[in-house]
């Protein structure tokens, strides 16, 4: 019966999340139970196109995103796919109201990957981060507000702010891995993926004011989703202060990241926060 393919297919997602990303898997699960599985497809269906743009290298890049995007668009045409993730996903999509516009910014930011390897204006890094972060934040947002279209419109602008925040503190954290494994380089501000002392204050300042915005919306998102789009903010405001105190020349010479008892102590702190509602 379709309904156990259905239940699966989550299953899937959830176990990619779970792979993929401990702490967006930590966040997750503190959604409330009826969203988690919605969160779920949507990060699995974005880590799997990633996925073909970051690590096949030893494959055809441009067939693999061919043949994944025809199947996305079948899977939402017809309401099925025998592919799990996308299943789940197009499920999600259509439950949500999701606008296939937004899943379109998004397949064209992953398929930039394949050929662009620098960002030398604010345009063209703007557009990458919108279809690459800000309309996940969209589509998770269609999920939290349950069909509400007018907190929808309210929250559009935090929503993108907060993706775009995640999005620019990943870059930060990988420069070493763009630049040496994907010959990348996403920051205009900076010239052959090296990243000076002056370039990351005027980077960190940026993602500061998105987290200012952001943050404004948290405090608007209904209950069920509240607590855990605060936890994952408090993680990357804390990733983002440990890149603050690290020397440009450490963080092009390594990935920063946070161990797993911080991890569980910002969580721990989340809770108290949240319950003390001193958010």
């Amino acid at each position: 019966m379709k309904e156990l393919f259905d239940k699966l297919s989550y299953q899937c997602s959830q176990k990619v999340t779970s792979m993929y990303s401990t702490s967006f898997s930590l966040a997750v699960k503190m959604l409330s139970p009826k969203i988690q599985k919605d969160i779920y497809a949507i990060y699995g269906f974005v880590r799997f196109a990633d996925e073909i743009v970051d690590t096949f290298h030893d494959f055809d890049k441009e067939i693999l995103l061919d043949e994944f995007e025809n199947d996305l668009d079948k899977a939402i045409e017809r309401r099925i796919s025998l592919n799990p993730i996308l299943n789940s996903f197009q499920e999600v999509v259509h439950k949500n109201n999701i606008e296939k516009a937004l899943i379109d910014h998004f397949m064209k930011s992953m398929r930039a990957d394949l050929y662009k390897s620098e960002y030398q204006s604010i345009e063209e890094y703007e557009d990458y981060i919108y279809g690459s972060a800000d309309v996940v934040g969209l589509m998770c947002l269609k999920v939290f507000v349950q069909g509400d279209q007018k907190k929808y419109d309210e929250l559009k602008g935090p929503a993108m702010k907060l993706g775009s925040a995640f999005q620019k503190v990943n870059f930060l954290r990988d420069i070493k891995d763009d630049t040496e494994d994907l010959h990348r380089s996403y920051f205009p501000h900076i010239q052959g993926g090296v990243i000076d002392s002056a370039a990351k204050e005027q980077i960190i300042d940026e993602i500061n004011k998105d987290f200012q915005e952001a943050y404004e919306g948290i405090l608007q998102l209904p209950i069920e989703a509240k607590f855990g789009v605060y936890t994952a903010f408090i993680y990357y405001r804390k990733l983002l202060r440990k890149l603050t105190e690290t020397k440009a020349s450490e963080i092009n010479e390594k990935r920063i990241r946070i161990s797993n008892p911080m991890k569980m102590f910002l969580l721990t702190k989340s809770f108290v926060n949240y319950k003390l509602n001193l958010l």
